[in-house]
């Protein structure tokens, strides 16, 4: 009895903080005409005919392309993000100041709405040539990922006892060769669930990419809307849906793919000892 009640617990959970995912799913598969007559679970006649137009390609709708960009921007932003704050992080974790200073700072800076930058950056890119660039777009995201990366990387070089870093510089190391031998490999589950988190991030970053892309670099985020009333006369809900469901697919596979990776580097520490 007591296991029943958890499962039907669990599965009602689930139903409800996946309820908006659902109701697009489900949308998603069908017609324009079965929409205005039955709006419920119910699908009567399944149809892939929103996937099909979302994903022909025309002058004015390129979903391959909004998938390009999102994917080209947010592994320049990920993966930069990585390379500036895994120094960042390791001095701040062997450091006093970082810690009491640098930390509080930088958590504080994530709190503030990014639209407050946008004017200042928008400037600068357009003096730059980086407007409408997927580098533009990366290096954005760079900046965006960067809090979150040195929070996650700050707090897996703080578990590494610090006497493998003595321990190697009796041996002639230097504080590079210390990053990269001995650090790196120790906290490679909190590298790669960085990855992961600031994959995420960038993919769903849509502000920046509506600001300061037009049409060479448009994100998937910002191209989905594109396709909502595509064929004029209102919104297309079904081809809004499948655009949707698409558009997701790539992060969520990723999440699930990694799943493990993330959540034992959650919950287990660097080193014991």
């Amino acid at each position: 009895m007591i296991k029943a009640l958890r499962w039907l617990v669990l599965v009602v959970a689930v139903l409800a903080m996946n309820f908006p995912v659902l109701v697009t799913l489900i949308t998603s598969f069908k017609s324009a005409r079965e929409l205005s007559t039955n709006p419920g679970f119910w699908i009567n006649a399944p149809t892939l005919d929103n996937y099909a137009r979302v994903l022909q390609v025309s002058d004015r709708l390129n979903i391959f392309a909004y998938l390009a960009n999102s994917v080209a921007a947010a592994i320049i932003g990920t993966t930069l993000a990585i390379i500036l704050a895994f120094p960042a992080a390791y001095a701040i974790a062997r450091g006093d100041f970082g810690r009491r200073t640098l930390m509080p700072v930088i958590v504080n800076l994530r709190a503030v709405p990014l639209i407050i930058f946008a004017i200042p950056l928008y400037m600068m890119f357009q003096w730059l040539g980086l407007l409408d660039t997927q580098l533009g777009l990366g290096l954005i995201l760079t900046i965006v990922n960067l809090p979150l990366a040195l929070i996650i990387l700050v707090n897996a070089i703080a578990e590494v006892p610090i006497e493998l870093d003595e321990a190697a510089k009796i041996d002639g190391a230097t504080t590079l060769q210390i990053m990269w031998r001995i650090i790196r490999p120790v906290v490679r589950p909190a590298l790669v669930t960085t990855f992961i988190f600031g994959f995420i991030t960038a993919w769903n970053e849509f502000l920046f990419g509506l600001m300061l892309t037009t049409n060479k670099a448009v994100p998937m985020t910002v191209g989905a809307s594109f396709f909502f009333s595509a064929s004029g006369g209102g919104i297309q809900w079904g081809m809004a849906s499948a655009v949707m469901i698409l558009g997701a697919l790539p992060p969520m596979l990723l999440g699930l793919v990694m799943y493990r990776q993330i959540s034992g580097s959650m919950t287990a520490g660097a080193v014991k000892g």
